[in-house]
């Protein structure tokens, strides 16, 4: 990957490197890894769909987040919704309602890439993801 260094004045902020994270995601095709799980979409109209409260949970954990509250820290910064393409980013509360609804397999299901429907682990031999929730 290229990347050019230079000075600017625009909005920065110390998760940038969540670019890079993003093109992750993007060429994993993670959405449509969670859409195949079959996970309810929001029922009203500021409601968080399933693919983006799963993905601003990781990009929260990636950025130093252990607990939900941390998520807060995250949620107010606007560059990385602009990064990852969101007008919104779920907090605390979202992430407590949405994970409560789970059951282990559910778990399992979301947080273990390989066993997702559709997943093919040779494509990402060299990629390993493994995410430890306990908040």
């Amino acid at each position: 990957m290229d990347f050019e260094i230079g000075f600017t004045d625009k909005e920065i902020t110390p998760w940038g490197g969540m670019a890079l994270m993003k093109r992750m995601l993007d060429r994993s095709k993670i959405d449509d890894l969670i859409a195949s799980l079959g996970i309810s979409a929001p029922g009203s109209n500021r409601g968080y769909y399933p693919e983006q409260i799963i993905k601003s949970f990781l990009v929260s954990v990636w950025c130093g987040a252990n607990r939900f509250m941390h998520t807060e820290v995250t949620r107010q910064d606007e560059v990385i919704g602009r990064i990852f393409g969101w007008k919104r980013i779920c907090g605390q509360d979202t992430y407590r309602r949405f994970f409560g609804k789970f059951t282990q397999g559910m778990n399992q299901r979301v947080f273990t890439l390989t066993s997702m429907p559709g997943a093919d682990t040779t494509k990402h031999e060299n990629i390993l993801l493994f995410v430890d929730i306990f908040i």
